[in-house]
């Protein structure tokens, strides 16, 4: 069994929230560490419609007892309603709740009682090099993604499809997300292709045929089901003209690879870079999210196009992700040129395919992933 990083509370200490994208193993972690939790699974047809139709049945079914049961709430989203009768049980008989969900778009949007601030939340990433070492397959991971039913099989194309094909129905056209779904799957391959990349609103409005504003409520829709996040432009105190842009990463490169028709990406190609730099982003924020460093990144980018991928909070950490197994001058080119406008950024970092870590005559760091892997785990890049 592989353990995963996330520590979640003791039974009965916390109500919190679980966030994470379908299929990272929620249900899993929460049954292997509350096992004698009373579970109610919304998922299941006739549960789903008892408490539809009275959600009282949350309040009157528990009992009113000195020892009161951790009790865990499955895909929570799908009945807003009942966070009503959560509340009202945690202030007026301290029973305590695991609240777990796939996308948080209905409660955020729909204004529905978010505890009063009193629910921490938690989010579960899919497997991590971290969690996976010292067994950790980085091209399996970078072809097969982060989710773990998906990374551990032998036909992981198979089990992708099933996956997009059932965010499309049970995510975006269930919930009612958009109207319409066909031109919502085009954009979903459209933004697929973008990933790690600044977004261009308008190109892709153009390419799907809708306007800007409906890409945009898109992409809010990949980001409040949990499919993705964005990584803003560091913009802070620039000498020379900076990109705007934010980057948009997928939360699973696998899925990535699906939707953008990539087949096997192999070491070597231009394909690889980018799915590289979208597991450093995973691992980075899988570590940030477990471990509450609460640390902020951002991407650093001239108008020249000389770029850096990541910086750790305020120029504490620069990263660069380099896919080669040979790191040249011109692969120092964004590090170098960064120090020039910021000359308090106190580590640079060469992430990268090299057999044996080496610092550069002017201090750059040259990382292997597995050395970048364990010193990431390690809590050595965050303050």
């Amino acid at each position: 069994m592989i353990q995963r990083k996330l520590t979640l509370p003791k039974s009965g200490t916390e109500t919190f929230f679980l966030w994470g994208p379908r299929q990272t193993g929620k249900s899993t972690l929460l049954k292997q560490t509350y096992p004698d939790s009373v579970w109610i699974d919304l998922l299941k047809a006739e549960e789903y419609r008892r408490y539809l139709e009275r959600p009282e049945l949350l309040r009157q079914e528990l009992p009113d007892t000195s020892e009161m049961p951790f009790v865990v709430i499955d895909e929570v989203q799908k009945l807003p309603a009942l966070l009503d009768e959560v509340h009202w049980l945690h202030e007026n008989r301290a029973v305590h709740f695991a609240l777990c969900g796939s996308s948080a778009r209905k409660v955020k949007r729909g204004h529905a009682n978010l505890l009063g601030g009193r629910a921490i939340r938690y989010e579960l990433f899919g497997f991590t090099a971290g969690e996976l070492l010292p067994d950790f397959d980085l091209n399996r991971m970078l072809n097969h993604g982060y989710l773990p039913r998906i990374y551990l099989s032998s036909k992981p194309r198979r089990l992708l499809n099933a996956y997009v094909a059932n965010y499309l129905k049970e995510e975006i056209a269930a919930e009612g997300l958009v109207r319409n779904l066909p031109v919502f799957s085009d954009f979903l391959n459209m933004a697929a292709l973008s990933d790690t990349e600044p977004v261009n609103f308008s190109t892709i409005a153009r390419d799907c045929g809708v306007s800007g504003n409906t890409i945009k409520e898109y992409f809010l829709i990949l980001e409040d089901t949990l499919l993705g996040r964005w990584l803003p432009s560091y913009r802070k105190r620039p000498k020379r003209r900076v990109t705007a842009a934010a980057k948009f990463y997928f939360s699973d490169v696998g899925v990535v690879n699906f939707l953008a028709k990539r087949g096997t990406v192999a070491q070597g190609g231009e394909l690889y870079g980018k799915v590289f730099e979208n597991w450093c982003f995973h691992e980075l924020q899988a570590f940030n999210m477990y471990e509450e460093a609460f640390a902020e990144f951002y991407y650093w980018r001239l108008a020249s196009g000389i770029e850096v991928d990541f910086i750790i909070n305020n120029m504490e950490v620069a990263i660069e992700v380099k896919a080669s197994e040979k790191i040249l001058s011109r692969h120092c080119k964004g590090l170098r040129s960064l120090i020039i406008d910021h000359p308090g950024v106190q580590r640079r970092i060469i992430v990268c395919l090299e057999a044996k870590a080496r610092v550069t005559e002017d201090g750059i760091e040259v990382l292997p992933a597995l050395d970048f892997v364990q010193k990431l785990w390690n809590g050595e890049f965050f303050s």
